[in-house]
């Protein structure tokens, strides 16, 4: 196809964005629904289905056409704005990427996550490690040889994080690991040998039905229009943004544990408070949505434990939250909520840990991760390195796979290379804050009024309009200067030395 000008190749790039935005639209939502409301064995006939759909993406993002528009576009680049030129370098990054991928083994590997999540949730269930095994070598297989389509130059699993985190690499992990660990460890023994703070009452029997009134006032609280955003129930708490006029977070109830399903409410609101503020303008393009996994959890991981495990933060919604449960909280203190919610301790479970300890699963998972895909570790050989990990770092003994190996959907997803992303982002949010207090000097009375109005306004200015516009490191460094995890590792320090009197 032969372009006149640039508006005509414009119009050939808004047509590929939106065919490609409704296909991910359907195919996300199938997805969803399996996670959600779709009957447990129901796997095969949805396989069909996203094989099929698969294959209509691969077509539309792999033709030969989109090479041409794409060439002719960089070769006027001069008569595009910031925008358009965007647009052009994420389309042209998808469409080279798919292209060099080929058409089966992408339909095949959509259909093997299809089945993957099936058997993980059941394996999950049922504490069987070797049934997943076979699916996790082969999603382990089909990552390797992807990154080498996606950036031959790069190790695979280099070319694993730049999916997720732009421009990240093991080098710079490296170092940021080492910089968390060298402080959280000496910290973490400090807090062994002191008082230890009381959260038995958190296991206290707590109605799902009690617990879903009050996720929704939490809701209300982070200010999220229900009439956008869905909440509804999986195994593994996750959002899915369709557009930022449909985003869905999803919960897991557990009566003997207040605080899971509350605070993965409050996570993954932070989550869905970031798609929904996305500027509209962006819709059905290719900058639509959160610019990378590292900003994403940012916000989740800042409102869940900047802000929802504050002292400010839980005085303002205590009260509300005693109302749901007055007699299993009749005994218990605003402040012995505030010190609950806050203790730190080794633990099996990641999404159950506690703010200082949890970067702690995620250097464990990174280090699987790199070894997996380096093919210096087998998935046979992966429950006992993640049990002698655990022991190593957290000191803990794991008593079996559901609580080990298989406790994450990840992989099951094929996300290698996203965990990194959480560690950062609770890194990237301690930097806002920094910068957040400074532009917002009444921020804390605000909070204890239960009024996010102005962070979330601060927010949305420095980060969510923004969508994808720009590089993941290029909008953080707008908002908050170049990245420094020192911000990280003084806001653990001060909040944990204060909390156990140290």
């Amino acid at each position: 196809m032969k372009f006149q000008n640039v508006k005509e190749a414009l119009e050939a790039l808004k047509a590929l964005e939106e065919k490609q935005w409704a296909l991910s639209h359907a195919m996300n939502m199938i997805v969803y629904d399996a996670a959600t409301a779709a009957p447990k064995n129901s796997a095969e006939g949805r396989g069909k289905t996203l094989g099929i759909l698969s294959a209509y993406m691969y077509e539309l993002i792999a033709a030969p056409e989109n090479t041409e528009m794409l060439a002719y576009l960089r070769a006027h680049e001069a008569e595009l704005s910031e925008e358009e030129k965007r647009r052009v370098a994420l389309t042209e990054k998808n469409c080279q990427q798919i292209s060099r991928i080929p058409q089966e083994e992408y339909t095949e590997y959509e259909m093997l996550l299809n089945d993957a999540q099936a058997v993980w949730e059941k394996a999950k269930n049922e504490n069987d490690f070797p049934a997943f095994a076979p699916y996790l070598e082969k999603i382990v297989a089909f990552n390797r040889k992807f990154a080498g389509y996606y950036n031959p130059a790069l190790p695979a699993y280099d070319a694993l994080l730049n999916e997720y985190e732009e421009g990240m690499t093991m080098a710079v992990l490296d170092v940021f690991f080492e910089k968390l660990r060298t402080a959280i460890v000496p910290l973490l023994e400090k807090i062994r040998n002191a008082k230890p703070l009381n959260d038995d009452f958190l296991r206290r029997f707590y109605p799902a039905e009690k617990q879903k009134q009050c996720a929704e006032y939490l809701m209300e609280v982070l200010q999220i229009d229900r009439g956008y955003c869905g909440l509804a129930e999986s195994e593994h708490p996750f959002t899915d943004n369709f557009n930022n006029k449909d985003v869905r977070i999803t919960t897991h109830f557990y009566e003997n544990n207040l605080t899971s399903a509350l605070y993965s409410v409050i996570h993954e609101g932070g989550h869905a408070i970031y798609e929904l503020a996305c500027d509209d303008r962006y819709n059905q393009t290719a900058i639509a949505g959160g610019v990378s996994m590292g900003i994403h959890e940012s916000q989740s991981r800042f409102f869940e434990n900047i802000i929802g495990r504050s002292e400010a933060f839980i005085h303002a919604v205590y009260p509300k939250i005693k109302e749901f449960f007055p007699e299993q909280l009749a005994d218990v203190t605003e402040r012995d909520f505030y010190e609950a919610v806050n203790r730190a301790e080794p633990s099996l479970i990641r999404t159950e840990a506690d703010e200082l300890t949890y970067c702690l699963h995620i250097m464990i998972r990174y280090e699987l991760e790199k070894q997996l895909i380096a093919g210096e570790l087998s998935v046979s050989e992966l429950p006992e390195k993640w049990n002698r990990l655990y022991l190593e770092y957290l000191g803990v003994e794991v008593p079996n796979d559901t609580m080990g190996c298989l406790q994450d959907t990840h992989w099951s997803g094929g996300s290698f290379g996203y965990f990194p992303s959480y560690a950062l982002g609770s890194a990237y949010g301690a930097q806002m804050l920094h910068f957040m207090k400074k532009d917002l000097p009444n921020m804390e009375e605000k909070i204890l009024s239960g009024d996010l109005s102005d962070i979330k306004r601060w927010l949305g200015e420095h980060i969510h309009r923004h969508a994808s516009l720009y590089q993941p490191s290029v909008l953080f460094e707008k908002a908050c200067g170049p990245f420094d995890p020192s911000y990280y590792v003084e806001y653990l320090t001060e909040k944990f030395t204060k909390l156990y009197k140290l």
